[in-house]
């Protein structure tokens, strides 16, 4: 089966995730999340793509990014990808690969569904019975958002911009929105986008995606949500 092909559109938001080699583990200690999210951090900032909002789970990572160019995803996760497994290998005397390969992407339409994606991806810790409350997990961006705790990583989307004019309202609102579960229609909608490397949105959004590539992306009904 051909893998899918990514799709990166520029000054658009994308969901990317990336697991472990057979689900195995990436993450040991406290150091290394730490040390993912600092060279995230320098890969972003080099690259020119924002980080709305993360998650740090034990063999898997999402990750919410605007890129500025074409290539922006792929060179923040390569660049990602090489110093983290270089530290991982180096701190535990291993070889080999860490991660399964390539990493997942689809782009993210922002009117509908960018504060939805915000909210999966803070609210993935709870959802998977890790913690009864999103804030209480260290590696995510739940805090910040939440709470308006200062991120040298974080560049809020307009998405999130607009839920107030000041970081406490927006911190309010954004409590509100994370204290209930995503609806099964989003969660859907965005499980089954990351599966399928395909867009998040309207069909009016997707449309416009592909008349913006020249190319068909692929079309394929929604059914169970893939498990994450």
């Amino acid at each position: 089966m051909p893998r899918p092909k990514r799709t990166c559109i520029p000054d658009f938001p994308h969901h990317v995730v990336q697991r472990g080699n057979n689900r195995h583990e990436t993450f040991y200690n406290d150091v290394d999340y730490s040390r993912y999210l600092s060279f995230l951090r320098d890969a972003s900032i080099r690259h020119g793509v924002a980080v709305h909002a993360y998650v740090l789970m034990t063999n898997h990572v999402h990750l919410l990014m605007t890129p500025t160019s074409s290539n922006g995803l792929s060179q923040v996760m390569q660049d990602l990808g090489r110093r983290f497994v270089a530290y991982i290998n180096k701190a535990y005397s291993r070889t080999g690969t860490l991660w399964e390969g390539r990493f997942r992407s689809s782009v993210i339409d922002t009117d509908h569904y960018c504060l939805a994606c915000y909210r999966y991806i803070d609210l993935n810790p709870s959802r998977a019975g890790i913690v009864t409350d999103p804030v209480d997990y260290r590696w995510s961006s739940c805090r910040h958002n939440s709470r308006g705790t200062a991120s040298s990583l974080i560049v809020p989307h307009q998405s999130y911009l607009q839920l107030g004019n000041s970081i406490e309202i927006r911190a309010t609102r954004y409590r509100a929105l994370i204290s209930e579960s995503l609806g099964f229609n989003s969660l859907n909608r965005i499980r089954f986008g990351i599966s399928k490397c395909l867009p998040v949105g309207s069909d009016r959004f997707k449309t416009d995606i592909e008349e913006n590539l020249g190319r068909r992306l692929g079309t394929g009904r929604i059914g169970r949500p893939a498990k994450t």
